[in-house]
């Protein structure tokens, strides 16, 4: 069933001025194959025909110029990479430079000396002189400029595609055929005449017309507003749908009381009281496995939010309802950390705790593996090793996933399978994921954060520092060894090259011992390609504060605990994104004393490594960092979202759009409270649309 009409799936070589050739090159550059896809490739610009800026009047501060003149002369300057083609173009008032580095030789074969052009471009400066870069070209004839007033849409386009007169003016040309062959029953309606009336927003096939062919600015806003809130309103409502199934279909374990364990632990061993982020998160997961259906929760906390208190009393919970819980850990430093914290919280309670990893002995494994299926062992804590088939509960309800973005969906489904009712879910991450993403990605989870720090917790103090004051930060650390304090020095990992990367370890290795000599200092070293037992006794060197200094790669990103260390310093700060900035600062600032963090950089910086250094210094709040590290990346490098299905907008934007966001959410929630299965007939064409959208998009449910 197709929900738009037969035309739009046709071929994109069955359109008029495409044929075999071209459309293999909009296949492979644009991944255009159909007349859909190229109607859904939007225009980057529009640009008013009518306007010729004369030559004398161009400034600095015009971004785009249309400008109409003579080509004067061309010539090819420099060799190999260098390389460029260079005209002169003349109108009467002055003269402007047209640059090419790419396509040369077309260019010198289709544009001739003497002939009047319509040009287009980006400005820019190169030795004090105006140029345009690869403009957009066309023969001028006056008539082209005369006329009514209209906007032309500029495409995004590639070399290749311009060098087959596929440039973004040409894409027009092929857009307006296509359009000019389409009608309105061609692109039904799918959003309620409610919305529409209440927005005032174009039909469906009146948007598109205006935001490839606007009349007017007016009309390209009205027509770009609802097309972006098509997108995000349909985005909810489908995640909305997904909640619902599975709040309908997918039964789960009871857990009617809160029992002796959770009592006995909550009153008489807390070590320190719970914020009221914590209590309220809590009550959100004893409200969710009281119900009878499986609970999906993702928990977000920042780095030493306390979810680790959190996952302890709900797993408690568990236990008191007579079921088994685990937790999974993505590393096995990290799970042999949660299985060492929660032995000792536990270490006064009648509950039964192990750890399962990939290297625990042949005995030891045997000894867990019976005890588990005998329901004696209470809690289980492990890394992918509890994934394996040997592995039986006897009775698991609760499994809870720290750092999930390192789990495969399929690797989670292996879990759920190992009881006979799926187990309740909570999700752990402390990479904060914006609040608008969360929304958008994790709509389909119920969605908890701790959103404050325990008590006693002191914010830590970012600087960033210049290589040439590397001396004043190194006797900064010796100041704090002094006071019997702790300092990591981290080092990028730049995926190209381990060899490079290891060399620049082991450069700056050397550096820190020349600064710190033994027998005074010791320093413990860890990266990638270190066997794993040399690792770890390097890392239980540091934990145990038989070495002062730790050397790292990014190795210690996650789940290293060591309250003692004071300082963390970041090397080529500039190399790391903003969220891994943040993971590694949180490996200080464990303990009660003041902690630092020290950004070491280069002196030449792009404007986006500034930018980033400068939030860091500017905040501690994991959320803030995330919403800035979206608008700098986009969505799809945030670790630990799916990349897939939602967040593949075409014209919306997460940031710049958060108004429709909040309005869509909202719609698409007041569409489902009233009519949860779209059987009304105002909301017939949404349920139509949403059927025929069904397999054309990557919609992997994340548990």
């Amino acid at each position: 069933m197709n929900f738009d009409a037969p035309i739009l799936s046709s071929p994109i070589e069955y359109l008029k001025g495409v044929g075999p050739l071209r459309a293999d090159i909009l296949k492979k550059e644009l991944q255009i194959f159909t007349f859909r896809d190229l109607l859904d490739h939007f225009p980057l610009r529009h640009i008013d025909r009518t306007k010729i800026t004369q030559l004398a009047s161009v400034s600095p501060s015009m971004e785009y110029i249309q400008v109409a003149g003579t080509i004067q002369s061309m010539q090819v300057l420099g060799e190999n990479r260098g390389r460029r083609l260079v005209a002169q173009l003349k109108d009467g008032t002055g003269i402007l430079e047209l640059v090419w580095f790419q396509g040369i030789n077309w260019i010198q074969k289709n544009i001739q000396i003497g002939q009047a052009y319509l040009v287009y471009g980006k400005t820019g400066y190169f030795n004090g002189m105006l140029q345009l870069t690869h403009p957009e070209m066309e023969v001028y004839t006056p008539a082209k400029a005369g006329g009514k007033a209209f906007l032309e849409p500029i495409y995004p386009s590639t070399e290749k595609l311009k060098a087959k007169s596929l440039g973004g003016r040409q894409l027009g040309k092929l857009m307006f055929t296509l359009l000019e062959a389409l009608q309105e029953r061609d692109l039904p309606e799918n959003l309620p005449a409610r919305l529409l009336q209440e927005y005032q927003f174009p039909s469906r096939y009146e948007a598109y017309q205006q935001i490839h062919f606007p009349i007017s600015e007016l009309a390209y806003q009205r027509a770009l507003a609802r097309l972006k809130f098509e997108e995000l309103f349909i985005a909810q409502l489908r995640l909305g749908l997904i909640k619902l199934e599975r709040h309908r279909y997918s039964r789960g374990v009871i857990f009617s009381q809160v029992g002796e364990h959770f009592n006995n632990f909550y009153h008489n061993h807390l070590p320190f009281a719970l914020t009221n982020a914590q209590k309220r998160v809590l009550k959100e997961i004893r409200q969710d496995m009281a119900h009878g259906r499986q609970m999906n929760r993702l928990l977000q906390g920042d780095v030493g939010s306390g979810k680790t208190i959190v996952a302890l009393l709900s797993m408690l919970l568990a236990v008191d309802n007579g079921f088994q819980a685990s937790l999974m850990a993505p590393t096995e430093i990290l799970a042999t950390q949660h299985y060492q914290g929660l032995s000792a919280l536990l270490k006064e309670m009648p509950v039964k705790i192990a750890l399962l990893t990939g290297s625990t002995k042949a005995a030891a494994r045997k000894k867990i593996l019976k005890e588990l299926a005998a329901g004696d062992l209470h809690l289980l804590v492990g890394t992918h090793a509890l994934l394996e088939d040997p592995v039986q509960f006897r009775q698991l309800g609760l499994a809870i996933i720290d750092e999930q973005h390192r789990f495969g969906v399929a690797q989670r489904a292996r879990l759920w399978k190992k009881a006979n009712i799926p187990p309740h879910v909570l999700v752990m991450t402390a990479t904060p994921i914006p609040r608008t993403l969360a929304m958008t990605a994790y709509g389909d989870l119920d969605y908890s954060i701790i959103d404050e720090l325990p008590p006693g917790r002191q914010p830590i103090t970012t600087v960033h520092r210049f290589d040439y004051s590397r001396g004043q930060v190194m006797d900064f650390i010796k100041e704090e060894i002094q006071k019997g304090r702790q300092a990591y020095c981290i080092f990028p990992l730049i995926e190209e090259s381990e060899k490079l990367d290891l060399e620049n370890l082991m450069r700056g290795y050397e550096n820190i011992k020349a600064f710190f000599p033994e027998p005074k200092y010791w320093i413990s070293m860890v990266h990638g390609r270190m066997a794993p037992d040399i690792k770890e006794t390097n890392m239980q060197r540091f934990v145990q504060n038989d070495t002062q200094i730790m050397v790292a790669t990014t190795v210690i990103e996650v789940g290293v605990n060591v309250p003692n260390a004071s300082v963390m310093v970041i090397e080529s700060a500039e190399k790391f994104g903003l969220s891994q900035l943040h993971q590694l600062r949180g490996r200080v600032g464990r303990g009660s004393e003041k902690s630092f963090c020290i950004l070491l950089t280069g002196t030449q910086l792009t404007n986006e490594a500034r930018e980033r250094l400068k939030i860091m210094c500017a905040t501690n709040d994991g959320f803030r960092i995330a919403e800035k590290d979206l608008e700098l990346r986009g969505p799809g490098d945030i670790e630990g979202t799916r990349q897939s299905g939602m967040l593949n907008f075409k014209l919306a934007d997460l940031i710049k759009d958060k108004q429709w966001l909040d309005a869509a959410k909202y719609q698409a929630a007041q569409v489902l409270e009233t009519d949860p299965e779209l059987k009304r007939e105002e909301n017939s064409a949404l349920k139509l649309y949403l059927q025929a959208q069904k397999g054309k998009l990557a919609w992997s449910r994340i548990s």
